[in-house]
């Protein structure tokens, strides 16, 4: 920052009641945080909101306090620039409990007010500490699990979860077999005496489910109960025989969510060409998670940052350090257009205070001089003079051996004959030569010059759209339809100086068959246009225009009720979960 600001930050979107001031000379945050802590079960909406207007006059008067006694300027001037507050998302009273405390303090201390963003708090929070120039995030915490990424003035949701947040899916099985809240520490220690058993693991693209592996865990968990209780035994005190410890589902649940987490994190990091991740959310403070994460980066060759723990879970901190560079920008607000917001969209949020635009990097092939290119879960050798490629999936040493073995594997078989299918169905896609599951590796024909996220245009958006539908008559889903997954011609002459045909010029090729699958559900249809959507809205420059292009395509080959389901899918609110916790 280029001034002296100071900034009283206060948070409370469900569980902390927080207040911090942040001195943007010093780099200093002090933060005092009251967090609600419930008798049983999850978050109860009424006790929070009842929590939260008993502590949010005691954090924020220390803080006050604290900002006085730093003050060095003249006597009688309030002690900070502005008024930082979170307006969402979050639970609805616990917000305008905050909302009101914030323009209450705006008015008496007679400084401005600032709205801030808490997911987009998260993300910056791990850019400031960091100092990375322009990462990708992935938020992990109670009611949400997100991938965001800057693009064109705002903060992009690459994927995210289908259902429910990654905490409340820990919390929800917790609860299940009976432990006191907060799941996750518990589920961490418990882990750590487990062994790896086979539980669901869903990725869809950059998107990911957890309800499927939470049914599975608890199912594993009551057979083991029932088990110990037929043999006249315990469930603690059940022997392998029995069923299914649950110190090996608590280590299963962390291997495969933690694994969906970090592979979709990879994803993000292929698709913008960005070699720097954070972490945000209370579910980073999670020793494994911050191992995976750590370990998929230096497999890449990418930096990874995660904040220090008092930045992870909810607190006024981030609040006040986002709060600053709004103020800074100017971007402040008025009394009467201070309402909260309990479904405040990180992608929603004008980002005025930064205006650096990430450079994507160079797709594969695009210079002609690659002969490696490393994906989101393969390396992939380029044979110009023969016209091929071999395609070989990488072990990835932070997913377990056992899972890492059997997704390498089931994704090269599925690849290939997907690949072969939607030949047969009229999808251009490239010539299969050879496959070896054993060694998760294809070799296959060498189509296009350039990803189409480098070549971006309507008509070809507009063609995956029909190439989407035809696969989804055919009863199959590609499973990652991205603008990395799609290979194009060019708009320039070839090597010889011999100008391309328009059909060689817009002719698009479907790659990467890896996550697709067989289904009938129209759900998982509107869930492949989805996942290429958000693709386009992570890399294309003006994605409005393209995103009616691929429905316009969709429409012309494919059914309507898919259009009428994706309209579903895009209107789903993942912020506040069924148990209100965030």
């Amino acid at each position: 920052m280029n001034s002296d600001i100071r900034i009283l930050g206060i948070e409370g979107t469900a569980w902390a009641a927080s207040a911090a001031v942040y001195d943007s000379v010093t780099d200093d945050v002090f933060i005092e945080s009251d967090a609600y802590q419930p008798d049983s079960g999850g978050i109860h909406p009424r006790e929070a909101a009842e929590h939260m207007h008993d502590a949010i006059p005691r954090v924020v008067e220390t803080a006050l306090e604290h900002a006085r006694e730093t003050y060095d300027g003249p006597a009688g001037e309030a002690p900070v620039d502005a008024v930082a507050f979170s307006r969402g998302p979050g639970l609805g009273p616990c917000l305008r409990i905050v909302g009101t405390a914030a323009r209450a303090l705006s008015q008496a201390l007679e400084v401005p007010l600032v709205g801030v963003n808490h997911m987009v708090a998260h993300l910056e929070i791990g850019r400031h500490s960091s100092g990375f120039d322009s990462p990708v995030c992935l938020n992990a915490s109670g009611a949400n699990a997100h991938l965001l990424a800057y693009r064109n003035g705002r903060y992009r949701v690459l994927g995210e979860t289908m259902d429910t947040g990654v905490g409340n899916a820990i919390d929800k099985f917790t609860r299940h077999v009976g432990w006191s809240h907060p799941g996750g520490p518990k589920v961490e220690a418990a882990a750590e005496d487990g062994e790896y058993v086979d539980l669901p693991y869903v990725v869809k693209g950059m998107d990911f489910s957890f309800s499927g592996i939470m049914s599975a865990a608890k199912q594993a968990y009551d057979d083991g109960v029932s088990a110990s209780e037929a043999s006249g035994g315990s469930s603690d005190e059940r022997s392998e025989s029995d069923g299914v410890p649950v110190e090996d589902i608590c280590f299963a649940l962390q291997e495969n969510i933690f694994g969906m987490l970090t592979e979709v994190a990879e994803r993000a990091l292929s698709l913008t060409g960005s070699d720097e991740l954070v972490l945000g959310g209370g579910v980073g403070q999670n020793e494994r998670l911050r191992e995976m994460l750590a370990e998929m980066c230096a497999q890449r060759g990418a930096e990874f940052h995660a904040p220090e723990p008092r930045f992870l879970r909810d607190n006024a901190g981030m609040i006040a350090v986002l709060g600053a560079k709004m103020y800074e920008a100017g971007d402040t607000l008025a009394i009467e257009e201070s309402r909260v917001d309990p479904n405040y969209r990180p992608d929603q949020v004008p980002v005025t205070w930064r205006s650096d635009e990430p450079e994507l990097a160079a797709g594969r092939g695009a210079d002609g001089g690659e002969t490696q290119v490393r994906g989101a879960e393969a390396l992939v050798d380029l044979e110009p003079e023969t016209d091929r490629v071999t395609k070989h999936r990488e072990a990835k040493s932070y997913r377990h051996p056992e899972l890492d073995e059997r997704l390498r594997r089931e994704r090269t078989t599925l690849e290939a004959r997907l690949t072969s299918l939607a030949r047969r169905e009229g999808v251009p896609t490239p010539v299969l030569s050879d496959v070896d599951p054993r060694e998760a590796r294809l070799e296959l024909e060498y189509v296009g010059e350039r990803d189409l996220r480098d070549g971006l245009t309507a008509e070809r958006v507009r063609d995956v759209g029909r190439h989407l539908a035809r696969l989804h008559r055919a009863g199959f889903v590609h499973g990652d339809p991205t603008t990395r997954n799609v290979r194009v011609g060019s708009v320039e002459p070839d090597a010889a100086g011999t100008e391309r045909t328009a059909e060689d010029r817009e002719r698009t090729v479907l790659i990467d068959f890896g996550l697709g699958y067989h289904t009938d559900h129209v759900e998982d249809y509107a869930m492949d246009i989805h996942v290429f959507d958000q693709s386009l809205v992570g890399t294309a420059d003006d994605p409005a225009p393209l995103r009616e292009a691929l429905r316009e395509g969709y429409r012309e080959v494919g059914e309507e009720r898919v259009l009428e389901r994706l309209r579903d899918v895009e209107g789903r609110g993942r912020y506040v979960s069924d148990d209100g916790r965030e």
